[in-house]
């Protein structure tokens, strides 16, 4: 023993503890498990998944002191994203490729007819899936022109799909001469989110490849008029290496989209890999650096960047989280029903450290210079994938949670 540890203090030049011999050996014995992928992915665990989430209502006490009750309000497949119209109504699209009306707390049994033929495969969390509808939002001016408009996925004659958007007429009971507005071609898939801002452009959030390319449409905020046409007045408008509907740039994974209530700024979240998950405020012009910055690693384990996450010359993320609770719909809250949480923003996620059955909501402070304050996580227990969340006439919060047995869920004060 006596002879090892003169080795030892000639190899590393340091006193050596006789205790910590015994641990030497054990490094390799304890050497963490090999993962098992399936594809990209590491397997995921089932055991919290598909948990029934009951029938309701649920009384939570909150961070700030607020008491709450989340309530069912419809139960139904797959819902995506929820609308509210001026007369209250709550429209409803789902993975499917559905639109449902809900009314008076009561929701059609019948899909509302006019939407375009889509593309659904695959069940919600897993490798390749295709949104049928994905996300709908209303014209600035719909009191006088009633129009809708909805990102989908939209089937190609020649096999392949894409992400497009179009727009629609409601008449008050469906929607009539639904046309494509603004079709970005191959390479642009997996999520679009729509918000018009307050100068009446609407912005788009894309998926894809070559997101650091000014020529492709793909990882993208866009930035487009009412009738998909690029403003003259884009940060890349005049440069002929780059597409004019380009906003920003270097985005991965955007799964919510939301304007600010007062100053009309444009914030957006995007998911990281395996880790990462960031809340971006938007500027235009600007590089928000994936894949060449991240603060997340890749799914094997090994850190997304060569080197240790940097965003020195890339915009960095307001918020981010690690590890990744799949950020989904955003919401700046505005409303006096649930004044504790008045101008936070509420995030939906989809689930937590990669584990199927963890999704919840999230609630955000931010000082007025938009650095983060405090951070809650809520409803944990529902164990739902929190894909939108709308603020309805009456002030209280709307969530659509996406899954099999998907659910409208409603959040006011408890008392």
């Amino acid at each position: 023993m006596n002879s090892i540890i003169v080795l030892l203090k000639v190899i590393f030049r340091q006193p050596v503890l006789v205790g910590a011999l015994c641990l030497l050996p054990l490094a390799t014995a304890n050497a963490q498990r090999d993962i098992p992928f399936s594809g990209p992915f590491p397997t995921a665990p089932t055991g919290l998944e598909n948990i029934p989430m009951g029938e309701g209502p649920w009384i939570y006490p909150t961070a700030e002191g607020m008491d709450i009750k989340v309530s069912v309000v419809a139960k139904l497949e797959y819902p995506m994203a929820l609308e509210f119209l001026p007369d209250g109504k709550l429209l409803v699209i789902t993975r499917r490729g559905e639109i449902y009306l809900i009314e008076d707390g009561e929701m059609q049994s019948n899909p509302i007819m006019g939407g375009p033929p889509s593309v659904f495969a695959g069940e919600s969390g897993a490798g390749g899936t295709s949104h049928g509808y994905i996300d709908l939002v209303k014209h600035p001016d719909f009191e006088n022109n009633q129009l809708l408009y909805l990102s989908y996925t939209k089937p190609k004659p020649e096999g392949t799909n894409n992400i497009a958007i179009g727009r629609a007429r409601w008449n008050g009971s469906s929607l009539e001469n639904f046309t494509d507005i603004f079709d970005p071609g191959p390479g642009v898939y997996g999520v679009a989110r729509l918000a018009f801002g307050h100068n009446g452009k609407l912005y788009v959030t894309t998926n894809g490849t070559d997101p650091q390319s000014l020529q492709t449409l793909s990882g993208k905020v866009l930035r487009l008029n009412d009738d998909g046409s690029a403003p003259l007045d884009n940060p890349f408008v005049g440069n002929s290496e780059a597409r004019p509907e380009i906003f920003s740039y270097g985005h991965r994974g955007a799964l919510g989209l939301a304007i600010h209530p007062e100053t009309g700024e444009v914030f957006q979240n995007e998911n990281g890999p395996n880790g990462g998950d960031e809340l971006n405020w938007i500027k235009p012009g600007y590089n928000y650096g994936w894949p060449l910055v991240s603060l997340g690693r890749t799914y094997p384990g090994p850190w997304q960047t060569n080197d240790r996450p940097t965003h020195a010359i890339f915009e960095p993320p307001i918020v981010y989280w690690t590890p990744a609770i799949a950020v989904s719909g955003m919401l700046f809250y505005t409303g006096d029903a649930l004044p504790a949480w008045k101008n936070d923003i509420l995030v939906g996620a989809l689930r937590t450290g990669e584990i199927p059955g963890t999704g919840h909501l999230e609630r955000i402070m931010l000082n007025r210079d938009y650095q983060e304050i405090r951070r809650e996580s809520l409803i944990i227990d529902l164990r739902q994938r929190v894909r939108d969340i709308e603020m309805g006439p009456d002030e209280f919060i709307y969530l659509a949670t996406e899954q099999r047995d998907g659910a409208i869920l409603k959040i006011e004060p408890a008392d």
